[in-house]
């Protein structure tokens, strides 16, 4: 069972760059602050993902407590960041698959899944996957862990937030993001291979998110370049929603990107080619 090799990794963990080498199997913590049992926030149908995702019938989004990240932004920092969650069973995880695949969502969406990997492989070794599992993370993903969930994820859809590693320091804390996320990214779409898309719905390959920041466009455009050297191409999708939350305004976050921010960094994708999705509906946002 694939899950007993990500449950080895826990003895010194190494599930994600990080690298924290401690013993969550014997409860200790790292970064992420998870240890041996999953910890869940919510879970249920969801309507405000990408529409490729959510269909008539919605995304069957579960979302896990804390994240290998410290984005001062994050717009879901109470369960990220502040730990809203509880810590539950591997046999109730599974039993929250099947309920979500029996209500009909097109699939199953697991949101910031990077550091409770073995849990989540268990629970999926307990059922019939019936719908594609999609890896929604933040896109600081250890290359060896993603080649591990070769079978179990049929989308992966990480964010590409930083080309500047500076950035990356200042408002996620790790410096080496450029660089852990684009040799991430290869692996996945070399896994994955071309998007793959039936009646409107995705049902294989890569997404990729990127959220502009406001002030920060060279950021967003080395971004770009990085994503246009990524073949077979991705679908993109890039986000206008930016507001401040957290500790934003801490960091010189203090406003939304304007219209022109935006156009400037679609213009500049859509010269670099990239395989755009969802431009209309920021456009309507802003």
């Amino acid at each position: 069972m694939k899950s007993a090799v990500f449950y080895r990794k826990l003895e010194r963990c190494d599930i994600c760059p990080r690298t924290c080498g401690v013993n969550r199997l014997k409860g200790e913590k790292g970064v992420c602050g998870v240890s041996n049992r999953p910890i869940v926030s919510s879970w249920g149908p969801h309507f405000g993902e990408e529409r490729i995702l959510v269909g008539s019938r919605g995304s069957g989004t579960v979302f896990f407590t804390f994240c290998n990240l410290k984005c001062v932004y994050c717009q879901n920092y109470e369960i990220s960041q502040l730990g809203v969650g509880r810590e539950i069973t591997i046999e109730r995880l599974a039993e929250i698959f099947v309920e979500l695949q029996n209500m009909g969502v097109e699939n199953l969406n697991l949101v910031t899944p990077t550091h409770q990997v073995p849990f989540i492989v268990d629970a999926l070794e307990r059922i019939e996957r019936k719908i594609p599992v999609v890896y929604n993370c933040g896109g600081y993903e250890s290359v060896e862990t993603i080649e591990q969930l070769a079978g179990f994820v049929d989308i992966y859809m990480p964010d590409f937030k930083y080309s500047d590693p500076e950035l990356g320091m200042k408002l996620s804390g790790v410096a080496d993001y450029p660089q852990i996320a684009f040799e991430a990214l290869k692996v996945m779409v070399k896994q994955t291979g071309e998007p793959v898309l039936k009646d409107g719905i995705m049902k294989k390959g890569v997404l990729v998110r990127h959220l502009i920041l406001p002030g920060y466009i060279e950021n967003s455009l080395g971004v770009i370049d990085l994503l246009s050297k990524i073949e077979p191409k991705p679908l993109v999708n890039i986000m206008a929603q930016f507001r401040p939350e957290y500790l934003a305004r801490k960091y010189g976050l203090s406003r939304g990107i304007t219209r022109e921010e935006y156009l400037k960094v679609i213009e500049y994708a859509q010269k670099k080619n990239l395989n755009l999705i969802e431009t209309e509906r920021w456009l309507r946002w802003l």
